[in-house]
């Protein structure tokens, strides 16, 4: 919205200013940070006060969750409102990308508001079943996909960029539209499975998006392209001041959630961050290399994937307990620990992933 301010701007002062994503992105971030601060503490009493017991806690969970009982969730809340309020103030409104991921955050958050308040509202950890929440997932993927595959500039409609290999596209032709549900959905599920421990799920998800963000911006710059050998995908630029929203309002609501946790998050806010991870990733193109950037949620969802499996086929687990951050609860690590040194395996996995901008 403030971009058209540049409309009151000779190209020499202040209002000049609005031009640029990289302020923009800045004043999204600012925002979104106080967005969080100032409705932090008011959001967590009213939802202590609605929800009474608050998140019910699993029964073959660790034992160190019944602790937690009572804690409040929909936390998710506080980060959605931050970063969709800040990213209609800061971002261009004419922007199919920034409406895109817009609209599967905001579908996927309402998915999660959903089933958070089945789970408190009947105090059981089943909430919505998850047919109908992976039913809903894929029509809002679906929508998304063909929204982003028909704004991509024709050479790249429907293409698989490789990664590290150079102008290296494989034509998908009708599988498109599928494989990038693929992505979405499971960002999204992969993101609410890592969400079991205080500041586990938000601090990945930040560094994730931020990573995307500055990928989002060289590809949207037709002279960044050119130098880096990569695909130009004009207008996804403007993403950065999404992830910039994002990481703003993440470290807002981080302030309430870190150990001992003051609010969950939910799958309000796990189901929102996840689906934006992807619709991001969809739209610049960079589907595979979410796969490393977001390497953390790839490893979780994976650790239940195989636990099942294997269960179902042997009678016997893999790991004590899945998800991983649970399996090394039960092996005796400290809460802070788990969380601490998954943030940086997945600053670590950030880092490979921004190199492929640059490895041809």
């Amino acid at each position: 919205m403030l971009y058209w301010l540049t409309a009151l701007s000779d190209g020499g002062d202040f209002f000049n200013l609005f031009r640029y994503i990289t302020f923009r992105a800045g004043g999204a971030f600012l925002t979104a940070l106080i967005f969080g601060f100032i409705f932090g503490k008011p959001l967590i009493n009213v939802l202590r006060r609605k929800q009474g017991k608050g998140q019910p806690i699993r029964d073959d969970g660790p034992e160190g969750h019944f602790s937690k009982a009572g804690t409040p969730t929909m936390g998710g809340l506080l980060i959605v409102g931050a970063l969709v309020t800040s990213t209609l103030v800061w971002a261009r409104w004419d922007n199919p990308y920034v409406w895109m991921v817009l609209f599967v955050t905001l579908a996927y958050a309402a998915i999660g508001f959903a089933d958070d308040y089945a789970k408190v509202s009947k105090q059981n950890t089943k909430g919505v079943s998850g047919r109908t929440r992976m039913a809903l997932g894929v029509v809002i993927a679906a929508l998304a996909s063909l929204w982003a595959s028909l704004h991509h500039p024709e050479m790249l409609q429907n293409q698989l960029a490789v990664p590290v290999f150079k102008d290296t596209l494989v034509n998908l032709g009708i599988f498109y539209i599928p494989f990038s549900i693929v992505v979405i959905v499971g960002a999204a599920n992969a993101v609410n499975l890592t969400d079991g421990l205080d500041g586990l799920a938000i601090m990945p998800a930040m560094i994730a998006a931020t990573t995307l963000g500055i990928i989002a911006y060289a590809v949207g710059r037709v002279d960044f392209t050119e130098y880096l050998d990569v695909h130009y995908v004009p207008g996804t630029g403007e993403i950065l001041i999404f992830t910039a929203a994002l990481f703003g309002g993440g470290l807002g609501f981080l302030w309430y959630n870190a150990p001992p946790a003051a609010v969950f998050m939910g799958d309000t806010g796990s189901l929102a961050l996840g689906g934006a991870l992807g619709a991001i990733a969809v739209a610049t193109k960079h589907e595979l290399v979410l796969a490393v950037v977001g390497g953390l949620f790839v490893v979780e969802a994976l650790s239940v994937i195989i636990q099942v499996l294997y269960f179902k086929r042997t009678g016997r687990r893999v790991f004590l307990m899945a998800p991983i951050h649970h399996h090394y609860e039960k092996k005796g690590w400290a809460e802070p620990t788990i969380v601490i040194r998954f943030w940086i395996i997945s600053l670590i996995l950030a880092m490979i992933g921004l190199a492929t901008l640059k490895v041809r």
